[in-house]
């Protein structure tokens, strides 16, 4: 499984509806398994972003079509950064 970070920032839509936070995240963990992605976990943060997640899917694909879909809601922006465990980095510079 291929590892994900998504930094995320909250739209005027998505702040103006702040109470309804946590709800739209277990709706998305819903949704995000229709994907056949996993949410590892959800941080809601302070600084530049607003939530942190960590997902892990078998595609870069699904992991797109999925943030898509989210974004199409109009609650977020994101930004996603394909991450790599220390096993899979070892493997990748040993090909060099």
């Amino acid at each position: 499984m291929a590892h994900f970070v998504v930094l995320a920032s909250f739209t005027d839509k998505g702040i103006a509806a702040i109470k309804d936070t946590a709800k739209r995240a277990k709706s998305f963990r819903e949704l995000a398994s229709t994907f056949g992605v996993k949410i590892s976990t959800i941080y809601w943060t302070m600084g530049r972003y607003d939530v942190v997640l960590t997902l892990e899917a078998s595609s870069d694909e699904s992991v797109a079509a999925l943030l898509m879909k989210a974004g199409s809601l109009g609650n977020l922006k994101s930004e996603t950064l394909r991450a790599f465990s220390e096993s899979e980095i070892s493997s990748l510079v040993s090909k060099l």
